[in-house]
């Protein structure tokens, strides 16, 4: 019998997969007498209902953000009484990102310096502040923490494979899509499965609070979902035979079966999935600003320098998504 080893709140909780999946009932057979010390902390099968993806469409185009504001100003001049004056006065942007995506947010083993695709747009964003693309502080953060760092201030911008939703954009605000992906799944070389419908009782990973999550456990058939806070976590349970899919934006998986020559990525698309910059609900002048950023990068080549520099593994660069805007 498959089982999934996790860890929950921080102690060695063994599930058996199967039994959850068939019954919802805990384990009635002996759990296995060593626990894998390497399961991530935070790593567990979600037994509760999860809300699926959100259909909300309250919001109109969710993907449409604010008009940029005419030209943008020259960096060091920022408009007075601004978001970004503030952010000039203070000496450096602060950009929630990840440090666990490879190609889009990690910490590269050969400099320990933060790079990837995210890393790059935030540092532009620096750069169109600041004429230095190096005065930015990154703070690390998972999935769940996104939406929290920007309502409590915590952080001026989000650059973390963010999507863009309705239900979202009730508590904070996106820019304009400037990357689009589709969430498919990642298996095995040889495996049979050729799509989360071939998944049906098997423990298959996600991130906390991703809509990758909620599609996995709403499915149906339904496979097992295992939930964890960073997306390399996903690649340790599945390396050590503790899942046997991970479901996410297939630029991520792309990252992942990079590091895994023994991983492929398979499956139509369950679901797009654009990528926006998220900030504080009442910094509209920062959206406005940032759309203007977004849309010089799009024309000047600059995205897809970016993108040949990140994401050339993936062939040849698209064209930069297109830009709406709802006033």
């Amino acid at each position: 019998m498959n089982r999934v080893r996790v860890a929950v709140l921080a102690g060695a909780l063994i599930v058996s997969a199967g039994l959850v999946a068939g019954c919802g009932e805990p384990a009635t057979e002996p759990a296995l007498e060593t626990p894998t010390p390497h399961i991530p902390v935070g790593a567990r099968v979600v037994t509760e209902p999860l809300d699926p993806p959100s259909t909300d469409t309250s919001c109109g185009d969710a993907t449409a953000s604010l008009r940029p504001a005419g030209v943008l100003p020259a960096p060091g001049q920022m408009p007075a009484g601004s978001t970004m004056a503030a952010i000039q006065q203070r000496g450096n942007l602060i950009a929630g990102v990840d440090q666990n995506t490879f190609l889009f947010g990690f910490r590269d083993p050969q400099t320990g310096e933060l790079s990837g695709f995210d890393v790059e747009i935030a540092r532009q964003l620096a750069q169109a502040i600041f004429g230095d693309p190096a005065k930015v502080q990154f703070r690390i953060l998972n999935s769940a923490q996104r939406i929290p760092a920007l309502t409590s201030g915590e952080v001026d911008v989000v650059v973390r494979t963010f999507t863009i939703n309705c239900e979202r954009r009730k508590e904070i605000e996106f820019s304009s899509v400037y990357y689009e992906s589709a969430q498919r799944v990642l298996v095995r070389q040889g495996s049979t499965v050729t799509g989360l419908p071939d998944l049906e009782g098997k423990p298959v990973c996600a991130a906390k609070s991703s809509t990758s999550i909620a599609r996995i456990a709403n499915a149906q058939p339904r496979p097992v979902p295992v939930e964890v806070l960073n997306w390399s976590d996903c690649l340790v349970l599945f390396q050590l035979g503790e899942v046997e899919a991970i479901s996410t934006d297939d630029t991520i998986l792309a990252g992942l079966s990079a590091q895994d020559p023994y991983a492929r990525v398979v499956g139509p698309p369950l679901g797009a999935e654009p990528y926006g910059i998220g900030i504080p609900i009442a910094n509209a002048d920062m959206v406005r600003f940032v759309n203007g950023v977004l849309e010089r990068l799009r024309s000047d080549g600059t995205w897809t320098g970016i993108y040949q520099r990140n994401l050339g593994i993936l062939g040849e660069p698209p064209t930069p998504p297109t830009p709406r805007y709802r006033d």
